[in-house]
């Protein structure tokens, strides 16, 4: 239904990195979903709507189960609709007060939904306990085990189109749709089960199929949850992208290596890149200039990515100072293969010669930059007793 839906509303609906066909997916599959979980909560049954349907069955049979499953669809609903809204005003064009978008609204819609759900489950979680507690006779009915039945399909179609187009869009507000659509599906399977334990053997587990439920509900919005804390937070850019960035640069044969990239995520579609190229430093710098603007065009229109490239010379022609640098570079990976070095220069003077350059460390490591500084110094000192380091310590952010 949604790649029906998509080819008739939907232009270029196959371009899923543009902006504007991202917004539109996220927007299709909301609608979609708030429909389809209205339906479920409050249908009519016989005529084909199962909106009363689970709400209906579980007040004729006396399931708490049945009752909080379809309490679970309307808060589905609720969920739908905050991830339309945060699609809608992530497509805000930028202002003075926000300039890189307001994209990171998607992150905030997918936290609201995933409050929502774990609220729902701590609901759920009680009344079932009292259940529990107190238990009641149910009623089995043909209503009930339909309705449940078709939840099931329904779920299953929602996780499975949520899941895909998630993927394809890369929206994390989508995946945890998809993710509660899941739970919700087991957690109905859960119910049903109940419901036919009772019917054929008279055996009562609604109170704790109710505790199952919540409990699936519960894990479905803390899951939810941490996966759209992380890129609120900050979190490290997907290795894949990065490596396709510097493949990309270094495809360019005047560009001689790639260092000091950050990488920041201002939301889906609105990504920020920065990098320092090392280039020639023989070259003429208005040529080289025009390199650096042709990889920056390059990788916008690849990646729709804003880029900024700093331009690093260093001394290709110069052996000496070339072979200088793979043997310190072979020193600190002998060190620690995390760590990794650029900015390499050579400064001689008449008592002692100066290697200036830059280490990268990985965030966490376990020692501090005056011990790797200290420890690096001394092996170049031991090595060779005219020369001194003169180290710039860095963090790698990717």
């Amino acid at each position: 239904m949604i790649a029906l839906l998509s080819r008739i509303f939907i232009k270029n609906n196959s371009t899923y990195t543009d902006p504007v066909v991202r917004r539109a997916y996220g927007q299709l599959t909301g609608i979609v979903g708030i429909v389809l979980n209205v339906l479920l909560f409050a249908g009519k049954y016989m005529a084909g709507l199962l909106f009363c349907g689970k709400f209906l069955a579980g007040t004729i049979s006396r399931s708490i189960a049945v009752t909080a499953d379809a309490f679970n669809n309307l808060s589905d609903a609720g969920s739908s609709f905050i991830t339309l809204l945060g699609f809608h005003f992530a497509g805000k064009e930028p202002d003075t007060e926000h300039p890189f978008g307001h994209g990171r609204i998607e992150y905030v819609s997918g936290l609201g939904v995933s409050v929502l759900i774990i609220v729902m489950g701590a609901e759920l979680f009680r009344s079932s306990l009292q259940k529990v507690i107190h238990p009641e006779n149910m009623e089995v009915n043909a209503v009930t085990i339909t309705v449940l039945v078709v939840s099931i399909l329904v779920k299953i179609y929602m996780a499975g189109y949520n899941k895909r187009y998630g993927k394809r869009i890369d929206s994390t507000a989508m995946k945890a749709t998809a993710t509660d659509s899941l739970s919700d599906c087991i957690a109905t399977s859960v119910v049903l089960l109940s419901m036919l334990l009772y019917s054929i053997g008279g055996i009562n587990l609604d109170g704790w199929s109710g505790l199952v439920v919540a409990v699936f509900i519960l894990m479905a919005g803390v899951t939810s949850a941490r996966d759209t804390l992380s890129p609120l937070l900050g979190e490290a850019p997907d290795m894949e992208f990065v490596h396709d960035i510097e493949n990309t640069v270094k495809s360019h044969p005047m560009v001689a290596g790639v260092h000091d990239m950050v990488i920041h995520n201002y939301g889906p579609g609105r990504i920020m890149v920065s990098l320092h190229a090392e280039v020639p430093g023989n070259l003429d710098i208005y040529t080289i200039h025009d390199e650096i603007d042709l990889i920056e065009r390059e990788l916008k229109s690849k990646y729709h990515c804003e880029v900024v490239i700093h331009m690093d010379p260093i001394a290709v022609d110069d052996k000496k100072v070339m072979g200088l640098r793979k043997e310190v570079e072979a020193l600190v990976k002998q060190m620690d293969e995390l760590l990794s070095i650029h900015d390499f220069r050579m400064v001689e003077g008449p008592t002692h010669t100066n290697l200036i350059f830059d280490v990268v460390v990985p965030q966490g490591y376990p020692k501090s930059d005056q011990e790797v500084s200290d420890e690096i110094s001394e092996m170049i000192e031991t090595k060779w007793t005219n020369y001194h380091a003169v180290i710039k310590m860095e963090k790698r952010y990717i």
